[in-house]
């Protein structure tokens, strides 16, 4: 793979940590193309045709695909005893199983030693109370990731997951402005801070170009999966009884 003249997809690049990789490959020589629902309907990684064609346009208009990232997730906040089935089924269909249609059509069409890069999150190991739609899903992700590098790398596609912890967005902000919440989060990260979208974007360029990395699912939290996850249920319910 010819690593100054790369096409890069970014699933979910038009803010936040997606934007930042996007950003990122680009510096590094990538062309890149955005691909979010916030700014093209027709982009919903649930939606299988529209994935298979998102995939189908980039080579046909590129004529090769090289990098994918894919950050699309959403989340909610629920006790398992209280959620609603539909609402777990909504958080799992965008960050599982549109994580698959990613890794299926990207999979079909990247170039040979080209690499596959997914957004899991510290809740793919460590588990949070209100929060099992999410942790399932990301959890799910993380053994998908090692499950697609073994059928991939006969090809050399390269396929690898970075799993950030508390990390300052829009998306994050909302549950920062709880009072508790923050302050929880911190206490439990032994390097005392908050990550930013530019960081996980070093990672992003890192493991699309590493040639040796494979199925490799990489925690980037300052060490707060060697704490405990803090109670963002209890915290809410505080806030808000």
């Amino acid at each position: 793979m010819e690593q100054e003249h790369r096409i890069a997809v970014v699933v979910g690049g038009a803010s936040g940590i997606g934007a930042a990789a996007a950003t990122a490959l680009e510096a590094d020589g990538c062309t890149v193309v955005v691909a979010d629902l916030a700014t093209d309907p027709a982009v919903d990684v649930t939606d299988e045709a529209g994935v298979e064609a998102l995939f189908a346009a980039v080579v046909a208009e590129h004529g090769r695909l090289d990098v994918v990232v894919n950050s699309a997730g959403v989340s909610t906040l629920g006790l398992l005893t209280e959620l609603d089935a539909a609402e777990f089924r909504r958080v799992v269909e965008v960050n599982l199983t549109g994580a698959f249609l990613v890794l299926k059509h990207a999979g079909r069409v990247v170039s040979d030693g080209g690499a596959l890069v997914s957004l899991t999150s510290l809740n793919a190991r460590q588990p949070g109370a209100g929060m099992g739609a999410y942790c399932a899903a990301k959890a799910g992700l993380a053994m998908l990731t090692e499950v697609a590098a073994l059928e991939l790398a006969p090809r050399r596609v390269r396929v690898n997951a970075i799993s950030p912890g508390l990390v300052l967005t829009p998306l994050t902000a909302p549950a920062l402005d709880i009072p508790g919440i923050e302050d929880d989060y911190l206490a439990n990260t032994p390097l005392g801070r908050a990550g930013l979208p530019q960081e996980v974007a070093e990672a992003v360029v890192y493991v699309a170009r590493a040639q040796w990395l494979t199925g490799e699912v990489l925690d980037l939290n300052g060490g707060a999966h060697l704490a405990r996850y803090p109670d963002i249920h209890a915290h809410v319910t505080k806030a808000f009884a």
